[in-house]
């Protein structure tokens, strides 16, 4: 083994400052030398303003391309469970703004509000004035979950649909009231009756929920709630029923990527597909 001589401090006669070389091994990975690129990768940024009970980061970031980089901040904390009234808190324009303001130290191109409910919850209007907030917070862009989902509708060109959620009937009728503004006909609806910890539901709840809401006069199935897990199974779904599934966390992403000029990541996701270049 060769080894190599390093300067050390010993005990010496007081006031003398004596040193001797101590032996340390060295091995060719000491010296191995390896090719770096010049600059690190570029990222694109995107900014994610979420509930505060939103669990579900991991699931947003299977949609985004390696250089993508989504910055998430949370709405505060509003002591309800899952009702119109949590819903309405949640879309509270100073609320957003404020959240916005507090991502955009990254530079995000595009700020999304990942929240089904506090998108829909005052219709249109409501949707709109949400996007106003995050433009005016300083947002270059502002993206919703149901502004997306109206938007992905109509570039598959589908307003005949059967909806999924997991909220009380009172929050499902306004997503349908939301959809009807839009033109788009809820042949088919089915609610969960969940007031909290909504990002516990399985996949097997969502599959047998999609199943049993699916008629043939549905053109497209939504399952609708950001904090419904519905990566891995919206592939399998198409496949079953031979139409469209599309979910809240997958037109947030879309619409986001989207809004930047760049594609979300999905194999045998027919929004995808379809708009895809």
């Amino acid at each position: 083994m060769r080894t190599e001589q390093t300067p050390g401090q010993v005990l010496g006669e007081p006031g003398r400052d004596q040193r001797v070389m101590i032996q340390r091994p060295t091995t060719p990975t000491d010296r191995a030398e390896f090719a770096t690129p010049a600059e690190p990768p570029g990222q694109s940024g995107i900014g994610v303003v979420a509930p505060f009970d939103f669990a579900l980061d991991r699931e947003l970031w299977r949609w985004a391309p390696d250089d993508v980089s989504l910055h998430m901040t949370r709405l505060p904390f509003v002591p309800v469970p899952v009702t119109v009234d949590m819903a309405a808190a949640l879309s509270d324009g100073a609320g957003v703004a404020r959240a916005t303001r507090d991502v955009l130290a990254p530079e995000p191109l595009v700020v999304a509000y990942a929240c089904a409910s506090g998108s829909f919850v005052d219709g249109e209007s409501g949707q709109r004035s949400l996007c106003d907030s995050i433009l005016s917070a300083g947002a270059p862009a502002a993206v919703t979950t149901s502004g997306a989902l109206i938007t992905a509708l109509a570039e598959l060109r589908t307003d005949r649909i059967a909806v999924v959620t997991p909220y009380v009937d009172s929050v499902t009728e306004r997503l349908l009231s939301f959809l009807t503004e839009h033109g788009v006909q809820t042949v088919s609806s089915v609610g969960l009756g969940l007031l909290n910890h909504i990002w516990k539901v399985t996949y097997s709840e969502v599959v047998q929920a999609v199943r049993d809401v699916d008629t043939p006069e549905a053109e497209a199935v939504f399952i609708s709630c950001t904090n419904v897990l519905t990566y891995d199974i919206i592939e399998p779904l198409e496949r079953m029923l031979g139409k469209p599934v599309l979910a809240a966390n997958q037109v947030t992403m879309w619409g986001a990527l989207r809004a930047i000029g760049r594609d979300a990541v999905g194999h045998g996701q027919s929004l995808l597909d379809t708009t895809r270049p």
